[in-house]
């Protein structure tokens, strides 16, 4: 199982947000990663600043034959077409995938698996959970419905119609 996670809050070369997230699916489609699930929208509010615009969410089960580094890499050149400028740290942004888990692999060795900020952030979780509820972290093992029962409930991203 191999688990993306797709984010945006600024318009950009796709248009708005949610736009640039099906656009990026159909690029990685296009560039051998056959996606096989894709979770809700979720409409998440900025952090650390939630004055900044908010963020559409969601999360893609996906299979591929490129290994994690290979598919990191296209990851960050469909961001990058898509007008994916990195300045500081959790800025405004018009695409951000980031690779969750990649067939429960344990990697620390320049790129990190399972993500690892993942199970703190809701607007990961909730997502994940619908198109993986049978998955667990491949460190600790617990399941993706005890990580979000662990955190807060005003942290609940809003679905999207």
């Amino acid at each position: 199982m191999i688990l993306i996670a797709l984010g945006a809050n600024l318009p950009g070369p796709a248009g708005e947000p949610a736009s640039a997230l099906n656009h990026a699916l159909s690029q990685l489609d296009g560039k051998g990663v056959k996606i096989r699930r894709v979770s809700s929208f979720y409409e998440t509010p900025a952090w650390p600043d939630p004055a900044d615009p908010a963020f559409v969410n969601a999360v893609a089960l996906v299979e591929t034959a490129f290994q994690p580094v290979e598919l990191l890499a296209l990851l960050h050149g469909v961001e990058t077409a898509l007008g994916r400028l990195r300045s500081a740290p959790n800025a405004p942004r018009t695409l951000d995938l980031d690779l969750l888990d990649y067939e429960g692999r344990v990697v620390t060795d320049g790129l990190v698996l399972p993500h690892p900020r993942m199970t703190e952030r809701s607007f990961v979780l909730v997502p994940l959970a619908e198109v993986a509820p049978d998955w667990h972290h491949p460190v600790t093992g617990q399941g993706v419905k005890a990580l979000l029962a662990a955190l807060p409930d005003r942290d609940i991203p809003k679905k999207l119609a």
